[in-house]
């Protein structure tokens, strides 16, 4: 079998820590979302002046549709706003801009653990699906046939899918920098006051928790089959 209970004793916890991890996000911004800055700063402006600190005058800033859809593209040097972020003055909106513009700031110094990540995207789109291939294709091989040719073809085939585990590792260092960068730059253009600068790290914590449920469900997914391929083999 392919699925057994044992599976839920390894998913479960993991999908109700990502729920609340989820949740914990569309509270926290929501909350945030409804406390404006004393700077009265919408957010594209915030991102310029932030931008322009640093000395990165060449990063566009775009506005595009989608519910938290904001995201900085190191390949076309875009940081590009949701709607409600972009034209927003709120503690969530500034607190995710800036956030956007760490990750800017990184790919200007060439910090090391995004171009890791960067250049290891299509390594790991490609040797998830296929990893996921053999992993399947090994284990009905190995029910049809009883062949133990089978149980090597999958354990090949888990091996190259831990590879979606790597890319949520690499992405925490990603994340958790920027944040951090984050809230030195609220402070240091004067986005956010002192007591204002708590709002913004409540919600950028609460984004970073979401991170850590991915890689929690990555590994726990991979442990339960290393299990699953060792009780077969044994």
């Amino acid at each position: 079998m392919f699925f057994s209970p044992t599976f839920l004793l390894f998913i479960v916890p993991a999908m109700i820590f990502a729920f609340w991890a989820q949740n914990r996000v569309r509270t926290t911004y929501r909350e945030f979302s409804k406390v404006p800055a004393t700077a009265g700063m919408p957010g594209n402006l915030a991102a310029i002046r932030l931008l322009r600190s640093v000395g990165l005058r060449d990063v566009e800033i775009e506005r595009i549709k989608g519910k938290m859809s904001d995201h900085y593209d190191p390949r076309e040097k875009v940081l590009r706003l949701s709607e409600e972020v972009h034209d927003s003055d709120s503690l969530a909106a500034l607190a995710i801009v800036a956030h956007e513009a760490g990750h800017a700031i990184q790919d200007q110094i060439r910090y090391p653990f995004l171009a890791m990540r960067t250049s290891f995207v299509p390594t790991a789109n490609i040797s998830t699906r296929f990893g996921s291939f053999l992993l399947m294709g090994g284990l009905m091989l190995t029910m049809l046939s009883g062949s133990p040719f089978g149980l090597t073809i999958a354990w090949i085939g888990l091996v190259l899918y831990s590879a979606a585990f790597v890319f949520t590792l690499l992405t925490l260092p990603v994340e958790f920098d920027a944040s951090r960068r984050a809230l030195q730059l609220l402070q240091a253009n004067g986005i956010v006051t002192n007591v204002e600068i708590g709002g913004a790290k409540k919600v950028l914590d609460a984004a970073a928790l979401t991170y850590v449920a991915a890689m929690a469900a990555a590994l726990m997914n991979i442990i339960y089959w290393a299990t699953a391929l060792g009780g077969r083999r044994n």
